[in-house]
């Protein structure tokens, strides 16, 4: 690999980084807070590219210059390894994968955890709160904090070995590589029709009802269903909220 396929290269990682995170393609690989960094790293790498260019041909100007260019092009050849900074743009163009789902979410444990303490519920009739936030106040504030009042919750459906539904939201400290799920269990009035990954909106209230994770024996919480609907899938398919 020459400086000129080296620049090149670098450019179009750069704007592939960059077209991914002035899009919603970005959402799929990390959370949405890293977006400002993922541009910038988009911007590094298309500068060091332009500069890795036009170092090069003014090396060239002065090798032809002096007559020294064969003596120089052969003294200091670049690695061939560098051609493995390819591999990662093709992924980035060629492979979009989609967000983590049920075959994920099945082979790892909920990562519930309890939190230090319980916000007040926002306004709305029925509540719209996120998996993390029902699961919860569900397991380990025993429903209390919910008041007894009907909740929405949005997620993908997960169908254990036994048919048991799940939804599930997988939850996400930096990217998707350390994506884990939390599952809340379904229970009450469902679809006829359960399709593994399908996206519902869930509304219901809470029950005392509550499993364990068969990977880790983490608990599970029940949500006892009154109406669900299939919704398209979010934008942000990831569950920040146990950042904020």
């Amino acid at each position: 690999m020459n400086r000129q396929a080296q620049a090149a290269v670098l450019f179009l990682l750069g704007a592939a980084l960059l077209h991914a995170g002035a899009t919603d393609l970005y959402l799929r690989y990390v959370k949405a807070g890293l977006q400002p960094m993922l541009l910038a790293s988009g911007a590094v790498l298309i500068a060091a590219a332009l500069a890795t260019a036009w170092y090069e041909r003014r090396r060239n100007k002065t090798a032809k210059a002096t007559d020294h260019a064969d003596h120089t092009d052969h003294a200091h050849p670049e690695p061939r390894i560098s051609w493995l900074l390819v591999l990662p743009l093709l992924a980035l163009i060629l492979v979009a994968p989609p967000a983590l789902g049920s075959y994920s979410a099945l082979r790892t444990g909920t990562a519930l955890q309890q939190p230090y303490g319980y916000g007040k519920l926002p306004a709305g009739d029925p509540v719209p709160l996120s998996v993390v936030d029902y699961a919860s106040r569900a397991a380990y504030d025993h429903g209390r904090s919910l008041n007894g009042r009907p909740v929405r919750v949005t997620g993908f459906l997960a169908l254990d070995h036994s048919g048991a539904p799940y939804l599930v939201r997988m939850a996400l400290n930096c990217c998707a590589a350390d994506a884990q799920p939390v599952k809340i269990a379904l229970t009450g009035k469902l679809p006829p029709v359960l399709q593994p990954d399908a996206w519902l909106e869930v509304t219901g209230t809470y029950t005392a009802g509550l499993t364990h994770d068969p990977v880790n024996n983490g608990p599970i919480p029940y949500l006892l269903v009154t109406s669900a609907k299939p919704v398209p899938t979010p934008q942000d398919p990831y569950d920040e909220t146990w950042n904020n």
